[in-house]
This record gives C-alpha cells, structure tokens and sequence, in this order.
C-alpha cells in the first residue's frame, strides 16, 4: 500500500532546507503522497529511503512509453483528476487504423496521409502519434508483411492488433525493435500473449469485458513481472466508454487502486460508422481521460480540430502559451515591407498575425520573448519596455531585411516610444493601434 504523508515525513532528512520547492520536509511529505512532487526534488535523502519510498513516489497512473527515438510516444503518469490542480503530463497518442485485409492502394494512400497531415502552429509540430495494424484475415504471413511495409514507409510507432498469439508473434518479428504496443491480452489468451511481451520488452494491452475482469487481468500481469500495460475496457458505446475512462482515472488517483493504475486505449473508430461523430466522440476522449484514441481514418477537417483540442488541454495551465522568438514573414514582404512587433503570448501573436493577413499588405512581425505574457501584462511587468525592445530589434536580424528604419509598436506600449527611439539612434518608432481589429486600416496607409 501507498505510505501516508507522515510516513514519509519519517524518511525523510527533516532538514527543512527548501531545496524541493516547499518550506518543510512535512510539506513536501504530504505533496509526495498525493502525487504531486517528484521523490528527487529532495537533495538530502539516503538511498535506503529511496528505495523505501519507490512506491509512494511513483505516479499513480503507469508512464507507458510506445515507440523508440524521439518519435516515441509516452502516456501515463497522470497524477490529478483535473488539469487546473496542477496539468495533465502525457498528451494522448493518435492512431489510424490500416487492415491487413486492405488492398495495396489502400494501404499506400493511407501511409501517404499521415505525411501530409501534419501542422505547423506556435512554433510546435502538430501530427499524430501511431499506426495501429490490425490483423482482419487471420494470415500470420499477410499481417507480417503490412508491418514491414509500415515500418519502411513511416517513422511513426506501432500498434499490433490481433487476438492470435501467432499473428502477434508474426507482427513482433517484423517490428519488436521498434517497440510496438501489442493488443490485446484477453483472458483467453493472456498467458501465450504476456509471454510475448516478455520475450520482446513491449507494452502490452489488456482487454476486458468489464473493470472487474479487467483489474483481474492486469493483476496476473504484474506478477508476472509486466508493468508496462495499457487498459481497454471493452467499452464501445461513448456512455459506457466516457464512464469507464472516469471511474479508471478515479480508481488509481484518489483511491490508490494499482491494478487500474495504468493508461488506457479507447476506439472510436468502433463505436459508430460516421466520420465526424467518431471525431466528435474522440474529442470527448481527448478531455476524459484517454492514453491512445484509434480512429478508422484521418480527415484533415476532423483530425486538425482534435490535434489543437489536445495541445490546448495538455498545455500546463501555469505557464502560459508561448510562440517562438523571431521574425514572421507574413504576405511575402521585401525590403520595404513595414516591421511590427509584439509578444510571444500566442493568443496575441495569432491575432496580430490574422490582421495583417488580413490587412493583405506584406509586413515583418517581430515576436518578442516575454515569457509568453500580453502586450499590457509585460508592459506593466516591465518586460516589453524601451531597452529590451530595442535590443531585440537589434539582435534578431531585421536590420538586414529592410532598407528603412522604421518600427510599429502596440498602441499599449506607447510610453515607450521615445525610450526606444533613444536607443535605436537611427529608427523612427511609430505608434500603432491599441487593438488588433484596427491594424488592417492603419497598415493600408503604410508609406515610407
């Protein structure tokens, strides 16, 4: 069982030095029991007591890594129920589902989408996470020959979806050092299919006709010596599929219950034949609480929504969006093109960034580091202030992409037009509009 918060105290060096980010090691006892610190933020406490305190560190949802390199996908080690207690750590993966039983063309227009469907947005790359291989004709021979196809045409990890052991077996021999997610034990076959994530050093996913067979399973599994697991309900109705993602969650974090205490996977892919409800079912998935959402297809109409939900939800509520320093071309602009800048709020920078679109006249927009606050929130911080602007304006290379020496800050920041003039001894600073609806008329009297 879990130790308590004063349990832990007692292991702990007791030196109160503030080191871990709290006052007291009483304070830091009781964060570490409910999840919400990390055992090594302590400098101080002896190896005896780390070993001690493995279990009560540990996140009470498994961390379950798919996939090898930096394309690997990690879920799991979720610690609270509710992303503003402190965040959600593992986004979920995506997968699209390729059949075996599919034709060659199939299966190549399929591997094609997932190269296009990929989206640039704050300076991140949004794209989905998996391939799950589904075995629909029974052939070991079949099935092993899509994975290798997989595997050479795409660098995404894999999923091994069959309830043969065999064609299981087929599939790992094609792609075990890729580390693929192999699904699904069942109580049928879990003996042969655990044996297999042994041998390969794979997750593995178990599946169940209700939470009780499932925790059951899991059991066996753990004391078999497999810890990487993910968790499929059987649930295929989004009711019953939304309830069990709750009660999970529920179960490992506030009751501490281990054998629920792992990621899950859900298929909205079979739970309804419409293309648009199955993403709206996904969405709700992205939110309660999801590991993996298998879709039967991607749709660049659908799966863009679903990758922006997930980046926003899976964002640290604490730290606040940021868009990466530098210079935005927006419009093709040349040598003559106006010069803006901003903040790297991302909210704000995808406002500016949509009015010049707008306005149809070419700019430069600089983005500015301010720990991604607002125009008004860095100013009054002093943050984006004269001498910092200035120096940006020196640094990121502007210089050498215009031939005029003039600048448009925000309406907001006006006070400091002068201070930015004093040290950009050659710049003429102009004041532009205090909202961003007002920047397409102001840039359409733009003149040298």
């Amino acid at each position: 069982m879990p130790f308590t918060g004063i349990e832990i105290f007692k292991l702990l060096p007791k030196t109160n030095c503030g080191e871990c980010g709290v006052p007291t090691c009483l304070a830091f006892a009781m964060s570490l029991a409910g999840g919400k610190a990390e055992l090594s933020a302590c400098p101080y406490i002896s190896e005896e007591a780390k070993v001690k305190l493995a279990e009560a560190s540990a996140p009470p949802i498994r961390p379950v890594t798919i996939g090898v390199g930096d394309k690997a996908l990690k879920i799991g080690s979720e610690t609270v129920m509710f992303r503003h207690e402190k965040r959600f750590e593992n986004p979920p993966g995506f997968a699209l589902l390729i059949s075996d039983a599919m034709d060659d063309s199939e299966v190549n227009a399929r591997l094609k989408k997932l190269k296009e469907l990929q989206y640039e947005r704050v300076g991140l790359k949004l794209r989905p996470d998996l391939i799950a291989i589904k075995d629909d004709s029974g052939d070991a021979s079949k099935f092993e020959a899509l994975v290798n196809k997989v595997k050479q045409n795409s660098d995404y990890g894999i999923i091994l979806m069959s309830n043969n052991p065999e064609i299981l077996a087929a599939g790992l021999k094609a792609c075990a050092g890729h580390k693929p997610l192999i699904y699904a034990a069942t109580k049928d076959n879990l003996e042969p299919v655990a044996d297999l994530a042994k041998q390969n050093s794979c997750p593995v996913a178990v599946k169940a006709s209700s939470l009780e067979e499932l925790a059951q399973l899991t059991t066996k599994l753990t004391e078999a010596g497999i810890k990487d697991i993910v968790l499929d309900s059987g649930s295929r109705t989004i009711r019953r599929a939304l309830e069990d993602q709750i009660f999970i969650r529920t179960a490992a974090l506030v009751k501490k219950f281990r054998p629920l205490g792992f990621p899950t996977i859900v298929f909205p892919a079979e739970m309804t034949n419409d293309s648009m409800k199955e993403a709206v079912i996904a969405s709700i998935l992205v939110a309660k609480y999801s590991g993996i959402i298998v879709l039967s297809d991607f749709h660049a109409e659908s799966l863009f929504p679903l990758l922006v939900e997930r980046l926003n939800i899976y964002t640290d509520p604490q730290r606040p969006l940021m868009t990466t320093e530098g210079i935005y071309e927006i419009g093709g602009p040349d040598e003559h093109s106006p010069v803006l800048i901003t903040t790297n709020f991302s909210l704000t920078y995808f406002i500016v960034s949509g009015e010049i679109e707008t306005s149809r006249v070419p700019a430069y927009l600089l983005v500015m580091n301010t720990d991604g606050l607002s125009v008004m929130t860095a100013w009054a911080a002093g943050t984006f202030v004269s001498d910092n602007i200035a120096a940006f304006v020196k640094r990121c290379g502007i210089m050498d992409k215009v031939k005029h020496h003039k600048l448009i800050i925000p309406g907001y920041a006006a006070a400091e037009s002068g201070g930015i003039e004093d040290e950009l001894k050659d710049w003429e600073v102009l004041v532009g509009p205090r909202e961003g609806a007002h920047i397409p008329a102001y840039l359409k009297t733009w003149k040298l």
